[in-house]
């Protein structure tokens, strides 16, 4: 058998060991990894001809975070902690050179070195908060000896990461390499030696530990109350960082781990863990290879210039592709492309971009009047009015004119993506993109699979997704898809409670606790009123109270009144007695007999009928997974991400509860929707979650 692969290999350069991890695609620290870097600096540490160790990485990036496919495994020997204090307290000098992104781990393992040099492009960052956890190897001890408790507190509570030129200002690095990373951590090694610089350990230094004013960690706590909600690494990491400024620096690094423990171990590090695979996994769809052809798009049309196609075309402007906004008349144009500078100018007044990137972007978005000038486009996205007599017109008209071999996108939310398609005599180049508002903002794009869409215009969808900086989730064509179609279910189902015996803010609260930015009835009054009520009359339903207060002139905020009274100037939504009779009214017109409701039933009958639909959604083939559901969840619709996302709660609180409260329902309230999808009926039966489902293969097309 060959031998394996080493991961850390060893020259010398002179005086000087260069240990390379190439480790792809991210130089993980894997066990093979940690304990090849441990070998390593002990060997050059026993060879008396080596006086000083870079440690270096090969590929696109310096260590770029531990391996979290390790998380909750027994930990092998050596731990990165073993790893870490053989560097610090290395007699040679250890210097760090850093390409690429060192993050996490990485960046902890650079931390314990002597000295840091970073590529001119190199990123510096602690992003484990966005996993629920908090930099588990020294991070929270290390960073603010360096760069500052105020830095550091807002590198790992956000973990976001800084450029370079940034880590050297305040003195995260050492120095900038100029030319070749290697060759200038070599010299910066060579001048250790020869200048006999004294080995500077990060974990002796307390200078730059001094708390800026008395209440600073409380004002930090208080602050991440409000922008992290519900969140608890976030606190957790100032509780860290303030052990750094407050004990020894041993002590410290004890009170850090019993925090990463207590939170590696919690619920909502599972589900954010959970989460950055399943945001990964939506990538992957099982029919379209790897390999399928993708289309460049290097130049995109949208049809329609109101706030959603202003914000589509922002997309592509962002991306430094060229955009032809059309519409149908001058004023339209002119007020939608106002609209997008006007969003740009916003972003520029929060220091976001220059006046310079301003003009650079509108430059790239054309306006015009003519569907001729879509010609030339490779990438045609619809976002007129949402009827589907209308898109089929347009849609006949772009078949007619848009090159053959273009990719012609629906906007639509909930229409019949195949319908649409079969205006043209080109199904197969049609597929839905559906944007979320405001499309600028939202990461989310549901990427709609017709009937006959081919694998390259799917491939390239996807790839076109990810170079406009979307979360790319694939569905099924049905009403809804799969965000409104589940959404639709909630709103019902709030609607229902209203008229038992609830009050809209009573509702809201209940969602708000779990984790949502808002209800649905303060979400009604921010969209409007008018719109749900449009919707209905195009299907013909009803919803009794959302009817009556549209009757009433009560649009939501655009009138200061719907479900909540808004005084002038502000969206704050205030509880109405107007509305509570309107209610009432309607309670007693229809019969029922109004009653208290307990905030658990409440949320279990918001939640448990649309985790019934996602189970229906599933076993129609309309979503591939249920981590697909969640990755649209989280990022279409605002479910806390420290709850995994609806099918991931499901599994938590048990499929067997779920359906016998959904059946428990359905016969209370004589409502045969809320009987258990046969899904999940099965599961429960069975004793297993979603997360064990699998979709059954689809066949080749």
């Amino acid at each position: 058998m060959p031998e394996p692969r080493q991961i850390v290999t060893s020259e010398r350069v002179g005086a000087v060991a260069v240990l390379t991890i190439d480790n792809p695609p991210v130089n993980a620290l894997s066990h093979a990894e940690r304990a090849g870097i441990q070998a390593g600096v002990n060997a050059a540490i026993a060879d008396d001809a080596v006086k000083a160790i870079v440690l270096i990485c090969a590929g696109r990036t310096f260590v770029a975070g531990a391996d979290i496919t390790e998380f909750g495994k027994p930990m092998k020997e050596p731990s990165l902690h073993a790893i870490i204090e053989t560097i610090e307290n290395s007699p040679k000098a250890v210097i760090a050179a850093m390409h690429g992104t060192a993050l996490g781990g990485g960046l902890e393992l650079a931390l314990s070195c002597h000295l840091r040099i970073g590529a001119a492009e190199a990123k510096l960052g602690l992003p484990e908060v966005k996993l629920g956890i908090l930099p588990g190897a020294g991070g929270t001890q290390r960073l603010p000896r360096l760069v500052g408790l105020p830095l550091a507190l807002d590198m790992i509570t956000t973990g976001e990461p800084i450029g370079a030129r940034q880590a050297r200002e305040t003195g995260l690095i050492d120095d900038i390499a100029t030319g070749d990373l290697k060759a200038s951590a070599i010299t910066l090694a060579e001048r250790v030696l020869r200048e006999r610089l004294p080995l500077r350990r990060v974990r002796d230094l307390s200078d730059k530990l001094k708390v800026p004013e008395a209440d600073f960690f409380k004002t930090q706590r208080s602050a991440l109350a409000k922008r992290k909600r519900g969140l608890e690494a976030p606190q957790a990491c100032i509780d860290a960082v303030e052990a750094a400024a407050t004990l020894p620096f041993e002590q410290g690094l004890k009170r850090e781990r019993e925090l990463f423990v207590k939170l590696l171990q919690g619920d909502q590090s599972k589900a954010q863990r959970y989460f950055f695979f399943a945001e990964r996994e939506a990538n992957k769809i099982p029919d379209v290879p790897a390999d399928t052809p993708v289309k460049p798009i290097r130049k995109a049309a949208v049809l329609g210039a109101g706030t959603m196609g202003g914000g589509i075309a922002m997309n592509f402007a962002n991306a430094g592709i060229p955009v032809t906004v059309v519409e149908t008349d001058q004023k339209a144009l002119d007020r939608g492309l106002g609209l997008v500078r006007k969003n740009y100018e916003i972003s520029a007044s929060r220091g976001g971009m220059s006046p310079e990137d301003i003009d650079r972007r509108m430059a790239l978005i054309r306006g015009s009047l003519s569907y001729d000038d879509v010609a030339d486009a490779d990438l045609v996205i619809e976002a007129v009015f949402e009827d589907l007599a209308l898109k089929k017109v347009v849609f006949g008209k772009l078949d007619r004119i848009a090159k053959p071999d273009a990719i012609l996108a629906t906007n639509t939310s909930t229409l019949d993506v195949d319908e649409i398609a079969a205006a043209t005599k080109r199904p197969q180049s049609v597929i839905g993109l559906h944007f979320f508002s405001p499309a600028n903002v939202m990461r989310l794009l549901e990427i709609v699979r017709g009937a006959q869409t081919s694998k390259p215009v799917i491939a390239s969808s996807i790839a076109l997704a990810k170079a406009i900086r979307k979360v790319p989730v694939l569905v099924g064509v049905c009403d809804g898809f799969v965000g409104n179609r589940m959404l639709a279910q909630r709103g019902r189902e709030a609607e229902r409670l209203l008229i038992a015996g609830a009050l809209p803010h009573q509702v809201d609260k209940v969602l708000t606790d779990f984790g949502f930015p808002m209800g649905p009835f303060a979400m009604g009054d921010l969209a409007g009123l008018d719109v749900g009520w449009r919707v209905r009359q195009a299907r013909g339903t009803k919803a009794p109270i959302a009817d009556a207060l549209y009757e009433a002139g009560r649009l939501g905020q655009k009138t200061s009144a719907g479900y909540y009274h808004y005084e002038p100037g502000s969206r704050a939504p205030l509880p109405d007695p107007d509305v509570e009779r309107i209610i009432i009214d309607v309670s007693k017109t229809l019969g029922v007999e109004r009653r208290a409701i307990s905030e658990p039933e409440m949320l279990e009958r918001l939640v448990y009928p649309m985790i019934n639909e996602g189970a229906k959604i599933l076993d129609e083939g309309i979503a591939l997974r249920p981590s697909d559901i969640d990755v649209i969840w989280i990022y279409g619709y605002g479910w806390p991400v420290y709850r995994g996302g609806p099918m991931h709660y499901a599994d938590q609180v048990g499929l067997a509860k779920i359906r016998d409260r959904l059946a428990d329902f359905a016969k209370r309230f004589k409502e045969p929707a809320l009987e258990p999808a046969p899904l999940l009926a099965r599961l429960a039966g069975e004793g297993r979650g979603f997360a064990e489902w699998r979709q059954p293969s689809r066949a080749a097309s």
